[in-house]
């Protein structure tokens, strides 16, 4: 993993077990939802997401952002960087991506039992924005905190309504 200058996580419980908590965030598009949608925090803007033939579920696979936010364009290739289901995946940007708010980074999510439910930690280690530098000074970590957080209450509240799995 590379060093990153900043770092943010949050941790929650989610009424499912690892196994299915896993499955559900490995799938790039539900992660990344709150993305796909336009917000205050992207300046009225959304990026939609796409992937390779890995569909960003295996090493090596790449996961693409690409929007406006504030009226501007925005793009990031991320490349999943470890992956063991049902406890740990972790991806982080490749090339030079074109953000506003924070720069490079690397984010994760680890799941641990508590029960019948889970403990679900999401991080993220970013540097600031390679220009305007100062922009991610101000935001960057409210941005940090935004993106994290709409993480988890998403999958808190997938599983908040959710059948339970059936066991085979």
């Amino acid at each position: 993993m590379n060093h990153r200058v900043r770092h943010y996580e949050e941790t929650t419980i989610v009424a499912a077990a690892p196994v299915e908590v896993f499955d559900y965030l490995d799938d790039p598009g539900r992660l990344t939802g709150h993305m796909g949608k336009s917000s205050w925090m992207m300046g009225g803007g959304r990026m939609d997401v796409s992937v390779d033939e890995g569909r960003g579920q295996k090493v090596g696979s790449h996961i693409r952002l690409d929007g406006t936010a504030f009226g501007l364009r925005v793009f990031l290739d991320e490349v999943v960087t470890k992956r063991e289901p049902p406890l740990e995946k972790q991806w982080q940007t490749v090339g030079a991506p074109r953000l506003l708010i924070i720069g490079d980074y690397t984010m994760g999510l680890s799941l641990e039992p508590s029960g019948t439910h889970s403990k679900l930690r999401i991080f993220i280690d970013y540097d600031l924005p390679r220009e305007n530098a100062w922009l991610g000074a101000l935001f960057a970590g409210l941005y940090a905190k935004w993106c994290v957080g709409m993480m988890l209450n998403d999958a808190r509240a997938h599983f908040a309504h959710a059948e339970p799995r059936r066991p085979s």
